[in-house]
């Protein structure tokens, strides 16, 4: 008898695919046209405007740029008027953002359900998106008219509404909802239509009603949605500027100054790039820190 010894089984590994690396090259090349206006007209100002934040920039042909450190920034947190400007923009970011999410959930709630003409309400819901800032500043500048103003002549009154110091924010808040729920309309309708039927079918069975739905199934699986659209409107709304500026321009007094506008006479009116570029960067900070807490609260939450 012949004794032969196991031989270990060889596994056959697959074949690396070929050409790889001239796949990545052959991508990259095919990325470069969309890459290139991203670099010149996003990254490029981005890097520019913080290293004008730590210079002295400022406008006329003579002028001399010198660099100073962190001196723009001790500035800034000795200046009332950006701290002022500062109050108003979160006052502002927070009640738009806030009060857009619960009026555009409402929204998208009824626009949800089986209804007559829904898609035509749908399509009229998204009328805001399709107009310019300018175009919705100068229509909503009509409405708060205080002699032929609609708002007025319902009323009755004969209200300033935009040169009020009293009503003007809350006014300019009003037309910041309006202008900025068609987009967060449409992303919630997009995560309610998400939601699995099936779910609501189960606990109908258990002699669910309306609300318990909403907070049991609803919300929950609307909840990554809305950690997402809370978070961009909240930074689209921080740097808000066309909008208010047709609207108010910072006015009366500086009570609708927000801190793109502060940032803005800065820099064209008074002719100071570095510190504008400062209070730019100062509100990136803020942004980012607050996002930070916010998702990272959402995130311990939702784990």
């Amino acid at each position: 008898m012949t004794l032969t010894a196991d031989r270990p089984v060889r596994t056959v590994r697959p074949d690396k695919p070929r050409g790889g690396g001239r796949q990545g090259r052959e991508a990259l090349l095919l990325m470069l046209p969309a890459l290139v206006p991203v670099l010149v007209f996003s990254v490029g100002p981005l890097l520019y405007g913080i290293f004008l934040a730590f210079t002295d920039a400022r406008s006329g042909r003579n002028s001399v740029t010198s660099f100073v450190g962190l001196s723009n920034f001790g500035d800034l947190l000795s200046d009332g008027d950006f701290w002022a400007s500062f109050r108003i923009g979160m006052i502002w970011a927070v009640s738009v953002t806030v009060l857009q999410f619960l009026a555009s959930l409402g929204l998208a709630l009824l626009l949800n359900q089986d209804m007559r003409f829904r898609g035509f309400a749908r399509v009229l819901a998204m009328v805001p998106w399709a107009m310019p800032p300018v175009v919705i500043g100068l229509m909503w500048r009509l409405v708060y008219h205080p002699d032929a103003g609609i708002l007025n002549g319902m009323l009755g009154t004969e209200i300033d509404w935009l040169n009020d110091f009293s009503i003007a924010l809350p006014a300019v808040i009003v037309v910041g909802i309006w202008t900025g729920m068609p987009q967060t309309t449409v992303v919630l309708l997009a995560g309610l239509q998400g939601v699995p039927k099936e779910l609501y079918e189960a606990v109908e069975v258990d002699g669910a009603g309306t609300w318990r739905k909403f907070w049991s199934i609803t919300l929950p699986q609307l909840r990554p949605v809305i950690v997402a659209i809370t978070s961009l409107d909240f930074v689209w709304n921080i740097n808000q500027f066309g909008l208010v500026y047709v609207l108010t321009q910072g006015g009366p007094g500086g009570q609708t100054r927000l801190p793109m506008l502060f940032a803005y006479e800065e820099a064209f009116r008074y002719g100071f790039f570095g510190y504008a570029a400062t209070l730019g960067v100062a509100i990136v900070i803020v942004v980012l820190a607050v996002l930070g807490v916010y998702l990272w609260r959402q995130m311990r939450e939702a784990s």
